[in-house]
């Protein structure tokens, strides 16, 4: 049967696919930072520290950076491999079969989706917030969709179709934007470091851990959504210039880079303000309010919408790379494999997803998608991590340009600290991944099963 099929990797993993090599190991590590470093930082930070982990938020990262190191080394590798702009779903398809492929690829489809038009909602409402501050805002009705009294939001529908052009036009304009943008996130973030290291009160701290152990990992599964943005790197693949090499280094470097300053803003964010005040919609900002830093609250809202917007970029080119692989392979249809020769990049695919995502921006409430967010990104990397140590056996004359150091011990533990997350995430999350998964399966043998080019 197809589904038990591995597709077949290519001898030259990064041959000529129709996308232009143009990404370095730098652009590649900004484009990590710039999907990771965004809604974590500036919101989930404080909603994980007031409902969860309290001052213990600090642990939760590490919790969460632990697995996503686990698991990074396992994407370094296969990413050095096998290859494809498909990430974890090409990765899938190598070593686990094409039904385990095409659960994955639809997992990242939910993931990517549903993440950039909640980011993009959280963008408008930033964006709204500095208007208000210059005496310009908008209308409620153009800030809230039909079913919360409003017409739609319109700024959060906007920016996505504005991000829709961008990426159309070619992926190095869109890493440059990605760098400025990065850039001014970074030093956003640096100002607040400098403002809050000499605003810190200890007894803020105290007590350190009001929710116990279990506020810890709640507050890990949480924010783990702030740490999706490393697996986007993986998606280009076929847009690296030398990928088996930079790719594991753009992996690598921005989750741990990332993973230092969630660390030390979420110290002394709940060492300035009492944790119980941070779950608002910008508890950074607030923060520095709260201790009479106007200046540098207005600062950190330029950071957060410029954090939003890469992150929105990033996750949004991460979803069309994925479309474009399971279109190759037959998965679905054939009009999402097709790119532009003068923009060489996926115009179809790119303005497709972009209306959608739109849609879903301006006219949808989205409650509780971190969470499914983050529950479709635990089950990628779990699969991934068991990708490793299967490959390991099945293909053992793979060449590795990187391998995952102690192996199988490593894949194993990203295995382990994802399933514990995923396990601390609420009975409600499981039950809408489960219903989406369903859906996924009846498109794949109403359509795909059959058209799949290995079925073929």
């Amino acid at each position: 049967m197809s589904l038990l099929r591995t597709k077949p990797i290519n001898a030259d993993a990064y041959c000529d696919t129709g996308l232009k090599r143009c990404l370095n190991s730098i652009d590649l590590t900004l484009l990590g930072i710039g999907a990771i470093i965004g809604a974590g930082i500036f919101v989930l930070t404080g909603v994980a520290a007031a409902t969860k982990a309290g001052p213990a938020i600090v642990m939760s990262y590490v919790v969460a950076g632990f697995a996503c190191a686990f698991t990074a080394l396992a994407y370094a590798e296969l990413a050095a491999s096998i290859g494809g702009c498909g990430s974890a779903y090409g990765y899938a398809y190598a070593g686990l079969g094409e039904l385990v492929a095409w659960i994955i690829g639809w997992d990242l489809i939910l993931e990517y989706g549903l993440a950039t038009a909640a980011v993009a909602i959280g963008w408008s409402g930033y964006v709204n917030n500095a208007l208000t501050a210059i005496g310009m805002p908008l209308p409620e009705i153009l800030l809230k969709p039909p079913s919360e009294g409003g017409v739609m939001n319109l700024p959060a529908l906007g920016i996505v179709l504005t991000l829709a052009a961008l990426l159309s036009i070619g992926v190095r304009h869109s890493a440059r934007f990605n760098a400025v943008m990065v850039l001014v996130k970074l030093m956003a973030i640096t100002v607040f470091v400098a403002v809050a290291s000499f605003n810190v009160q200890p007894h803020n701290w105290q007590p350190f851990m009001p929710f116990g152990w279990e506020g810890v990992m709640a507050g890990a599964a949480l924010i783990f959504f702030a740490y999706i943005g490393f697996d986007a790197v993986s998606t280009a693949a076929e847009e690296a210039i030398r990928p088996q090499r930079d790719l594991p280094i753009g992996i690598i470097a921005s989750l741990a880079v990332c993973t230092i300053i969630y660390i030390v803003v979420a110290g002394l964010l709940t060492g300035i303000a009492p944790y119980a005040s941070l779950n608002v919609a910008s508890p950074v900002a607030e923060s520095l309010l709260q201790i009479g830093h106007k200046w540098a609250a207005g600062l950190i809202a330029a950071g957060a919408i410029a954090g939003l917007t890469t992150v929105m970029l990033v996750l949004y080119y991460g979803l069309t790379r994925v479309f474009l692989a399971m279109s190759r392979d037959g998965l679905l249809p054939p009009l999402f494999s097709t790119v532009n020769k003068s923009t060489h990049t996926p115009v179809r695919v790119i303005l497709a997803s972009g209306v959608l995502i739109a849609s879903i921006a301006g006219f949808t409430p989205i409650g509780k998608v971190a969470e499914l967010v983050n529950i479709g990104t635990l089950a990628a990397f779990v699969l991934v991590s068991g990708g490793v140590i299967i490959l390991r056996h099945t293909k053992p004359d793979l060449k590795r340009p990187f391998r995952t150091p102690f192996s199988p011990l490593i894949p194993l533990l990203g295995i382990a600290f994802c399933v514990y997350l995923m396990l601390s995430l609420p009975a409600e999350t499981w039950w809408r991944f489960w219903i989406w998964m369903t859906i996924g399966m009846v498109v794949y043998f109403a359509y795909s099963r059959s058209h799949s080019a290995l079925a073929r």
